[in-house]
């Protein structure tokens, strides 16, 4: 554990926290988090959740936008879900996105773990931009790739960023909680 990934995943814990109370601060937090995980994973050749990192950043700041600016009078989103359908196209495509990358990884690099690694960032992905657009379904997701990950880390010796991944499974399990309950979900 470095002192850089202590940094990563206190900042990891309180933008996930903010993200499962609707804050718009989860954004900007999280923003610096997928930043210092962007050289964590480089450094120990998970190259797909390097790349995820960087793509995270660019969803950091989607997501600030669609929690503060969006919406008709442009003061952010509500809850919603996504119907079956848009559920099994986000999916399909993320599955489409893993075999690709896992390929190239596996082809092109020495990443340590490259389907899986290349399945758990497509996926995330799928996850990221439901959270962005406030699908109630992020959470389950989440809380799926979550326990993946938590195997992952551990077997890369990321201790610390195991435990964080832990932490956010319990916190999916509690954002879906608060955000079926939101008054602005509708049936």
């Amino acid at each position: 554990m470095s002192g850089l990934e202590l940094v990563a995943a206190a900042l990891g814990v309180i933008a996930v926290w903010l993200t499962v109370k609707q804050n718009p601060w989860c954004w900007p937090i999280g923003l610096v988090m997928v930043l210092l995980y962007s050289w964590i994973f480089f450094e120990v050749k998970l190259y797909s959740d390097m790349l995820l990192q960087v793509i995270y950043a660019a969803l950091q700041i989607y997501g600030w936008w669609q929690w503060t600016r969006a919406g008709t009078m442009h003061d952010g989103r509500d809850v919603t879900r996504l119907d079956t359908r848009s559920v099994a196209l986000s999916l399909g495509i993320g599955a489409i996105g893993s075999v690709l990358l896992g390929a190239a990884m596996a082809h092109w690099t020495d990443a340590a773990q490259p389907w899986l690694d290349a399945a758990l960032t497509g996926f995330s992905l799928v996850a990221q931009l439901w959270m962005a657009q406030k699908r109630l379904q992020c959470w389950a997701l989440w809380f799926v790739l979550d326990v993946i990950f938590v195997g992952l880390f551990i077997y890369k010796g990321l201790y610390l960023t195991a435990a964080l991944y832990a932490l956010f499974t319990l916190l999916a399990v509690q954002g879906w909680r608060e955000w079926r309950t939101d008054p602005a979900l509708r049936p």
